[in-house]
């Protein structure tokens, strides 16, 4: 195991292993401090950082930060590695790259090209050593498009996820939700619930109404309940309407054993749903969620800080080619992410190397209630995750979701960030908006006080 130095001010920084430098680098975050892996003062971490902006790239591929033998994560990190995509980075240092990626030569073509052959740990090394304009910067290069009923990623578009939650999983609560989404042009991305019960029959019903909806009104986007992978194959064998596939996952063996998930699992579940052929525009069938703290949390974090087990969750999303993968990146609560301060960071953190990874990331900007953070925080997340090109976002009624009980970005959050930014919805969601009357002239979502969508509402609180 190598040992990294760096000299600060005449002082000598010593630092054990690659996993305790990448650490140390990190910007403060109570996660780390929490897990004792944090720089001991603002002099140390600079001093890291120093010492990391040398560190060859091609040391991630000989000094894994969870080891090999006792890790799947880390085995398919390493043994999916492309050499030939590697290539033109092989080397670079971790400072080197940083300077590449911002220059004019590493282009949206040229990052495509490369992110085969980065590694998790690579990305996660290079974003400490960026602000947070540059991680915007880079991000907002990339593209990644993915397809199932709608396209997702495409230049001037952002998606959003329709979220209509409900606390006893109740059909006219869920419709209500629903049509106040729809009636804002919002869910493109996917129709997703988050259900109160993972029972199989709970899920069905849900999975059905949400069908029904899709079906009855053509509407070109696509549904999830978001239960367990498990629940999903069972579904599925049993002639369920499941579109795509949902489980969360995280950067270890142990983080995802916690989940109740293996990656032999994830490959049933992608071969399962697959095979239905349910899309029409595309094949992308998995959604991801992730989020910072979770391998803390289980206590299967190995030493690493959150931040780069948190990259390492998207080595696994990508073996799986998604539709979507977000950081729900408050919503663990602020023992990992103190403030709207860190939330940020660690939202531009994620979107990079997302992004860098060949990933179509989307975000959802919330906070739990007991963090030091409020609307004004989830706006300024929003604007920034927009320029830096953010594929989808999340949205719930009011930016309150009523079964989870923590606080997120709203469907008029939506309507702002795309008349800001000049953004669109996808395009097949796009041509329904206008094809049912609630696009105006200027393509934006016509105020409404009646519509034919109503009847979502009244049939299903009947």
């Amino acid at each position: 195991m190598s040992t990294y130095t760096s000299t600060l001010g005449g002082e000598r920084h010593r630092f054990d292993s690659l996993a305790r430098l990448l650490a140390a680098a990190s910007p403060e975050r109570s996660g780390d401090r929490l897990a004792g892996l944090a720089a001991s003062s603002a002099r140390e971490r600079v001093a890291a950082r120093w010492a990391l902006a040398e560190v060859p790239l091609a040391a991630f591929l000989t000094e894994p930060v969870v080891p090999y033998e006792t890790d799947d994560v880390t085995r398919l990190i390493l043994d999916t590695h492309d050499p030939v995509a590697f290539a033109p980075v092989a080397g670079m240092t971790v400072g080197e790259l940083r300077e590449w990626l911002l220059s004019e030569a590493a282009d949206a073509e040229a990052l495509a090209a490369v992110s085969p052959g980065l590694t998790p740990e690579m990305v996660a090394a290079v974003s400490k050593l960026m602000g947070n304009a540059d991680l915007v910067a880079v991000a907002r290069k990339v593209r990644v498009v993915t397809a199932f009923r709608s396209t997702i990623g495409l230049p001037g578009r952002l998606a959003t996820r329709l979220q209509p939650n409900h606390p006893t999983d109740d059909p006219a609560g869920v419709a209500a939700a629903l049509l106040d989404g729809l009636l804002l042009g919002s869910g493109d991305a996917v129709i997703g619930i988050n259900p109160a019960t993972d029972s199989p029959r709970a899920v069905r019903d849900l999975l059905e109404l949400l069908d029904g909806v899709i079906t009855r009104y053509a509407i070109p986007t696509q549904s999830c309940v978001l239960c367990h992978v498990t629940t999903s194959v069972d579904l599925m064998e049993r002639g369920a309407p499941v579109d795509l596939v949902f489980q969360s996952i995280a950067g270890t063996q142990a983080a995802n054993a916690s989940f109740g998930v293996t990656l032999g699992l994830l490959d049933e579940a992608y071969e399962a749903a697959r095979g239905l052929d349910r899309g029409t525009v595309g094949k992308n069938v998995m959604y991801f969620e992730t989020g910072q703290g979770s391998a803390l949390s289980a206590d299967a974090h190995h030493g690493v800080d959150q931040q780069t087990v948190e990259a390492r969750a998207y080595a696994v999303a990508r073996r799986y080619d998604p539709l979507l993968v977000n950081t729900v990146v408050g919503f663990i609560g602020p023992e990992y992410l103190y403030d709207g301060r860190q939330i940020l960071r660690a939202a531009l953190e994620d979107h990079f190397c997302g992004k860098l990874l060949g990933l179509p990331m989307g975000l959802d900007i919330c906070y739990t209630n007991h963090a030091d953070a409020d609307d004004d925080d989830v706006a300024t997340m929003l604007t920034m995750l927009g320029v830096a090109g953010a594929s989808f976002v999340i949205c719930t009624p009011g930016g309150d979701d009523i079964m989870l009980n923590y606080q997120s970005a709203s469907y008029h959050d939506a309507l702002y960030l795309r008349e800001v930014l000049g953004l669109r919805p996808a395009p097949e969601f796009e041509a329904w908006l206008g094809s049912i009357g609630l696009l105006d002239e200027r393509g934006a979502i016509r105020e409404v006080t009646a519509h034919p969508l109503t009847d979502i509402g009244r049939e299903l609180a009947a």
